[in-house]
């Protein structure tokens, strides 16, 4: 089974360095601290394994003239056409003909290539597929792949800087990116790790229980960006460890997280990027409550959302 090793995520961080935001972070009050990965470039932390990515391909000498290909409209196609653009390479991002034109119209801001293919997204991935037979382009992927993980824990050094005595990474997890980067690295340092998933995409749990890879069905709130279907083979080794704690959060603590986070900080984030915080609060059902002294950084992780019903309600 694949994993990371804090070696990885320590070349991460070299390669990143100072092409993305350090993470800000602000106390919430009792041991607790956000970690405020929305404010990325390109309003989420893919940004961070996207660039390292790309960054280690030119590296080795494998970053091709046909540049790098992505079936995403979402965060993570967003990251992929930015760190492109930051390295001087072609994007060629695939997108169902469906997708939302907020969308295509931020992608093409960032100077990618978009193509509009079919109706669902699997359509879209064998475009993809295909155009990276064809023409040599680098193929990318939303998160499975040791370099986009390995980016993605390049967050845990930075938070241990500003959070003196950090014991807890608090996490959201989709497809295990983010998760198996954070847990790598925080392993590392002896900072326990809680996975939070939504009850109703619940890929890593479902892994943890099978004790292997499986499908699973979607349906949440924050399906847009943790509803996939399986786990990174990458994310559940990481989850085998002593040291992680998986949860699961009901949708209406999700909400009232994302809420939370407008209401009392004036932080527009998406569902997912608050799933994390739901965990901690009494709406989540005691998912994981800390430890008393114990100092805990929950990290809030996207913010590309419309706003409309945070300030209209």
């Amino acid at each position: 089974m694949p994993s990371l090793a804090y070696d990885d995520v320590k070349r991460a961080a070299d390669r990143v360095a100072g092409h993305i935001r350090p993470v800000t972070v602000t106390p919430a009050g009792s041991g607790v601290w956000l970690a405020l990965e929305q404010m990325q470039h390109t309003g989420s932390f893919k940004a961070r394994g996207a660039y390292n990515f790309l960054a280690a391909h030119r590296e080795a000498g494998t970053l091709p003239d046909a540049g790098v290909t992505i079936a995403s409209g979402g965060n993570a196609g967003l990251a992929c056409a930015w760190a492109a653009r930051q390295e001087g390479v072609r994007a060629t991002v695939f997108l169902p003909e469906n997708a939302p034109h907020v969308k295509v119209a931020k992608l093409r801001g960032y100077g990618a290539d978009v193509r509009l293919v079919g109706t669902e997204y699997a359509r879209a991935l064998a475009a993809c597929e295909e155009f990276a037979a064809s023409t040599g382009a680098l193929a990318s992927h939303a998160y499975d792949h040791p370099l986009i993980a390995a980016g993605a824990g390049t967050l845990v050094d930075e938070i241990r800087e500003r959070v003196p005595g950090l014991d807890t990474v608090v996490v959201a997890v989709g497809g295990g990116g983010l998760f198996a980067g954070v847990a790598t690295a925080a392993r590392h340092h002896g900072v326990r790790t809680v996975a939070v998933e939504p009850a109703n995409c619940r890929a890593l749990d479902a892994a943890l229980r099978a004790g292997r890879v499986v499908d699973v069905d979607v349906d949440s709130v924050a399906a847009d960006a943790l509803g996939a279907r399986r786990v990174s083979r990458t994310a559940l080794a990481a989850a085998q460890d002593d040291g992680v704690t998986s949860v699961l959060v009901p949708d209406d603590a999700i909400v009232r997280a994302r809420h939370l986070l407008w209401d009392d900080r004036r932080l527009a984030v998406e569902h997912a990027g608050a799933a994390a915080l739901a965990a901690l609060l009494p709406e989540g059902g005691g998912a994981y409550v800390p430890a008393a002294g114990e100092t805990v950084a929950v990290v809030v992780c996207g913010a590309n959302t419309d706003p409309s019903d945070l300030v209209q309600r």
